[in-house]
């Protein structure tokens, strides 16, 4: 009985045992999983919420986009501004075409300019274009502003009615400057060096190019030496050159000095004894450019056999301007088969020139021009391995040696024209001692 009670003791407290270990047993697993849900269930919300956010802030980007982009095609600005470089060839109606601009405006414009005498448009310069975009038509135009030179700029506006064009003309001063130069390289790039305008550089090489080959008879330390007017606006800037009242070259051991002598409305170029520079023929008829071939028998270079070469031929780049040599009327300007593009000259009675092998043209047939005029440009045409020039003085219609040719001298001032001369002359010198000593 004692064993029975013991034996039912022991199994009695060990249930008790398994019974506590279950229960918390059953309780940890109870908490785990409530810390673990309440882990989850934590995550959950902060995803959604985060979600939330995401969603809320991208309606609001969407909502103040859509808002921008209404505001903006409600009070974006129908005026364009456009600068535009006026190409070779353009005219203001072609221009205006290309911004889509009423018709009935651009015939009206192009009206009042012919009218007016203000047509013409130079390649190279800027022009300021306003126009004002319409709804489901055409733009219409608000105002052109363009240079027509250096001092006159011309204006359209829109009007009430129709257009306003206005010349808007820039008063300038004249100023008289000397600039001086050795000649290191070339003729071009010391005047360039000493601050001399391209124009007034190419007016010198063609006053003295009667006198000098600028490619032969030029030494390194000859010099050069230009009085010139300029033309400056209000701000100092230079805005356009004049004449060339004095001009010097120290070339083959010697000083030639021409002054700018005008009697009776004829202006030219007259050395210190009143001879004119000016010769019936110029020596060369293009500047810095090289002797490539002479006047004679020579292997043709495509051909390449032996044939007379009747002219002298001047390499250069493609687009050097080419001079009339001397006054006459243009008898050809067109293609000459083997001389390519090529135009001929008469000059008198018995002297003729040509020019061959031209890339484009300057003048044309029956046209009369003046010593020293650009008649075209150096090119490549016809038969020719690079671009030069082919030039051919004839007499009574036979070639001759141009670089041989004994040209008659110019004009010598005499009586009242040399009085008048030397008083002129003599004020120029006072004044080149003024501008050198300052």
């Amino acid at each position: 009985m004692a064993f029975k009670d013991i034996n039912s003791s022991i199994f009695s407290t060990f249930g008790k045992y398994l019974s506590l270990k279950k229960y918390l047993l059953v309780l940890i697993t109870i908490l785990f999983l409530f810390f673990l849900y309440s882990f989850l269930n934590d995550k959950f919300l902060q995803n959604e919420s985060f979600k939330s956010e995401n969603t809320n802030r991208s309606i609001a980007t969407a909502y103040f986009s859509n808002l921008k982009s209404y505001f903006l095609e409600k009070y974006q600005s129908p005026y364009q501004q456009y600068n535009y470089i006026i190409q070779n060839n353009d005219s203001i109606e072609k221009i205006l075409l290309k911004y889509d601009i009423k018709y009935s405006e651009i015939k009206s414009i192009v009206q009042d300019l012919k009218e007016k005498k203000l047509s013409n448009i130079y390649a190279g310069r800027e022009m300021e274009i306003v126009t004002k975009k319409n709804i489901d038509e055409k733009s219409s135009l608000i105002n052109i502003f363009y240079p027509v030179s250096n001092t006159l700029f011309v204006q359209i506006r829109k009007a009430p009615e129709g257009f306003e064009v206005k010349k808007n003309i820039i008063k300038l001063t004249k100023k008289e400057v000397i600039l001086k130069n050795t000649i290191q390289n070339n003729l071009y790039s010391s005047a360039i060096r000493a601050g001399i305008e391209p124009n007034i550089i190419i007016e010198f090489a063609r006053i003295f190019g009667f006198e000098v080959d600028f490619q032969r008879d030029i030494r390194k330390e000859d010099w050069f030496e230009i009085y010139y007017e300029r033309f400056i606006d209000d701000k100092g800037e230079i805005k356009d050159t004049g004449k060339i009242i004095y001009a010097s070259m120290f070339v083959n051991n010697e000083e030639i000095s021409l002054y700018n002598f005008k009697h009776k409305d004829e202006s030219g170029y007259y050395d210190v004894s009143g001879k004119s520079i000016v010769k019936a023929l110029m020596k060369t008829p293009i500047n810095g450019a090289r002797l490539s071939s002479s006047f004679g028998k020579r292997k043709h270079p495509i051909l390449g056999f032996n044939k007379q070469h009747n002219g002298t031929d001047f390499a250069a780049p493609k687009g050097t301007p080419i001079m009339a040599s001397g006054n006459g009327k243009v008898i050809r300007a067109r293609w000459c088969g083997g001389g390519g593009n090529c135009v001929k000259i008469r000059h008198n009675s018995s002297y003729s020139t040509v020019y061959a092998h031209l890339s484009k043209f300057a003048t044309r047939e029956g046209r009369r021009v003046k010593q020293g005029e650009i008649i075209g440009f150096v090119g490549s045409t016809g038969m020719s391995t690079g671009p030069h020039l082919h030039y051919e003085v004839h007499y009574n219609g036979k070639p001759i040696n141009s670089q041989k040719l004994k040209l008659p001298s110019g004009k010598i001032l005499k009586g009242s024209e040399r009085k008048e001369f030397e008083i002129e002359r003599i004020k120029i010198d006072l004044k080149l001692s003024e501008l050198r000593n300052n």
